[in-house]
C-alpha cells in the first residue's frame, strides 16, 4: 500500500483537478482513474465532479458508474448529481433513472438539483410512468413547493403529451413563473390543442406574468394553426411597444402567423423590417406565398433568395414546388425539379419533392405524366400521391387508372371506408355491378361504414390539397 502524507495528498489532488480542468486524452483519463483508486481519492466529491465532467464519451461515462456508485459505501449526493447531469447530456436511455434508483435504494437523499435532472432525462425519452414514480418521491420528500422541481415535472408530462396531468400539476403549484406558463403553452401547442394554448396565454396575462421570447414564439405558432389573427397582431404590437428586436426566430414566427392567417403582405413587411434573416426566414416567406396561392411571387422570392447568396435547402424546394403546383406553373416546376435532379441545389429530391410534382401534373390533368412519376420514382408512393392521381383520373374520366389508384389506397389504409366507397362507385360507373357489390359486402364484413363527407373523389382531392399546402 502506498503511504502519502496529507500535504502530499492535497498537492496530488490539486494537480489532478488541474489536469481534469484541461482537455485531456482518453489514455490520460484512464491513468488518472487508476491514481484515484490507488490513492482513494474517488471519494472526494470535488475530484469526482471534475473527473465525471472530463469523461466526454459514453464508454468513459459508463466506466465511471462502478467507480463512483458501487465502489463507494456512501457516495455524496453531489457526485450522484454530477453523474445524472453527465448522462442526461449524453442521451443514453435508462442510465439516469438507474442512478436515481441506486440513490433511492441506498438511502442517498436527493435534493432539489437531483429531481430536475431525473425529470429531464425521463422527458427526453418520454418515460411517463417512471416520471409518476419519481413524482411520488418529490411529494414524500417535501419538494412539492419547489418551482424548479415542479417546472421539470411539468415539462416531462407536457413532452409526453399527458396534458391533463400537466395541467393538474400546474394548477396545484403554489407559485408559477414564466417558465411554468411557457411549458403549459408549448405542451398544448405540441398536442395540437391550439385553443387551450391561447386560453393559457390569456390567463398568463391576467396573472401578471410577463412572457418571454419562447412564450411568444409558441403562442404565435398556436395563432397560426388556429387562425387567431387578432391575438397574433396583439403579440406583434406588444413586441413593437416593448422594443423587442425581431430576430430570426421571432421574425420567422410572425411571418408564418401572418401567412397562415391570410395576411401575407404583413408577413412580407416583417421580413423587410428584419435586420437579419436566414434560411428559415426565407422558407417562411416562400411557404406563406405558396399557402396564399401566389405561385409567381413565391418563385420570384425564391430567385431573390438565390441572388442574396442564401442556399436553398430541401424545405425551400418543397415550398417552391408546392407553390408551382397550386398555381399551375408546370414549366417552372419542371425546371426547378430538373435542376434538383442534377444536384444543382446540393441535394437530391426526396419523396416530398416527388409528391409536389405528381400533384402539379395531376392538377393540370396530365394523368400519364403523373403516373409515370409515381411508377419511376425511387420511393414507395404515399397516400397523398395516390390520392392526387385518383382525383386527377376521376376528373379526366380515366376509370382504369382510377381503379388502380383506389386499390393502392385500399392497400395502404385497409380500414379507411372512403377508399372502398370510391372503388365501389367506380365499379358502378363502368357497369361492373358484381365488383361493386363485392366491395360493399367486404365493407359490411369488416364493419366499415360510409363516412359522410369523405366519400367523394372531390373531398379526397381537397384532403390531399390541404396536405400538400402544409408540407
Amino acid at each position: 500500500m502506498i503511504l502519502i502524507s496529507p500535504p502530499q495528498l492535497n498537492a496530488t489532488a490539486n494537480k489532478i483537478i488541474h489536469l481534469l480542468q484541461n482537455r485531456i486524452s482518453q489514455t490520460q483519463i484512464h491513468q488518472i482513474k487508476t491514481q484515484l483508486i490507488l490513492l482513494n481519492l474517488h471519494s472526494n466529491s470535488t475530484i469526482a465532479h471534475h473527473f465525471i465532467t472530463a469523461c466526454q464519451t459514453p464508454s468513459l461515462l459508463h466506466s465511471t458508474l462502478p467507480l463512483f456508485l458501487t465502489h463507494l459505501s456512501n457516495p455524496h449526493v453531489f457526485t450522484c448529481n454530477t453523474l445524472l447531469k453527465a448522462f442526461s447530456h449524453s442521451q443514453i436511455a435508462n442510465i439516469p433513472y438507474s442512478i436515481y434508483s441506486h440513490m433511492h435504494h441506498n438511502s442517498i437523499s436527493p435534493n432539489n438539483y437531483t429531481f430536475p435532472l431525473v425529470f429531464k432525462s425521463l422527458s427526453d425519452f418520454k418515460d411517463f410512468k417512471q416520471g409518476q414514480c419519481v413524482q411520488t418521491h418529490v411529494i414524500k420528500m417535501g419538494y412539492s413547493c419547489d418551482i424548479y422541481v415542479l417546472n421539470s415535472l411539468l415539462d416531462l408530462y407536457a413532452s409526453c403529451g399527458f396534458m391533463d396531468e400537466c395541467r393538474k400539476v400546474f394548477d396545484e403549484m403554489p407559485l408559477r413563473d414564466v417558465v411554468s406558463w411557457t411549458i403549459l403553452i408549448v405542451g398544448y401547442r405540441n398536442d395540437e390543442h391550439y385553443g387551450d394554448a391561447l386560453i393559457a396565454f390569456e390567463q398568463m396575462q391576467y396573472a401578471g406574468v410577463l412572457p418571454n421570447r419562447v412564450t411568444m414564439v409558441n403562442v404565435l405558432g398556436a395563432c397560426a394553426s388556429f387562425g387567431a389573427i387578432e391575438m397574433g397582431c396583439w403579440i406583434h404590437d406588444f413586441v413593437r411597444r416593448n422594443g423587442w428586436e425581431v430576430d430570426v426566430i421571432l421574425g420567422t414566427s410572425l411571418i408564418d402567423m401572418y401567412a397562415k392567417c391570410g395576411r401575407i403582405d404583413e408577413g412580407l413587411n416583417v421580413f423587410r423590417s428584419m435586420k437579419e434573416n436566414n434560411i428559415f426566414t426565407w422558407n417562411a416567406v416562400i411557404r406563406g406565398l405558396a399557402f396564399a396561392r401566389c405561385g409567381k411571387e413565391a418563385v420570384r422570392w425564391f430567385n431573390y433568395m438565390e441572388q442574396e447568396g442564401v442556399k436553398p435547402d430541401e424545405v425551400t424546394l418543397v415550398n417552391v414546388l408546392s407553390a408551382c403546383s397550386h398555381s399551375g406553373l408546370i414549366d417552372i416546376g419542371k425546371q426547378i425539379f430538373d435542376l434538383l435532379i442534377i444536384g444543382k441545389y446540393g441535394c437530391l429530391p426526396n419523396a416530398k419533392h416527388y409528391a409536389c410534382m405528381i400533384d402539379l401534373y395531376a392538377r393540370l390533368g396530365y394523368v400519364d405524366e403523373a403516373f409515370k412519376f409515381i411508377r419511376d420514382m425511387p420511393f414507395e408512393p404515399t397516400k397523398a400521391m395516390w390520392g392526387s392521381l385518383l382525383a386527377c383520373c376521376k376528373t379526366n374520366k380515366n376509370l382504369e387508372l382510377s381503379e388502380y389508384a383506389a386499390r393502392k389506397l385500399v392497400e395502404l389504409e385497409p380500414d379507411n371506408s372512403a377508399y372502398y366507397v370510391v372503388l365501389s362507385n367506380l365499379y358502378s360507373e363502368i357497369g361492373r355491378w358484381t365488383d361493386a357489390a363485392k366491395v360493399r359486402e367486404f365493407m359490411r364484413d369488416k364493419g366499415l361504414k360510409k363516412d359522410m363527407g369523405s366519400s367523394s373523389a372531390q373531398s379526397l382531392m381537397q384532403k390531399y390539397d390541404k396536405k400538400l399546402l402544409v408540407l
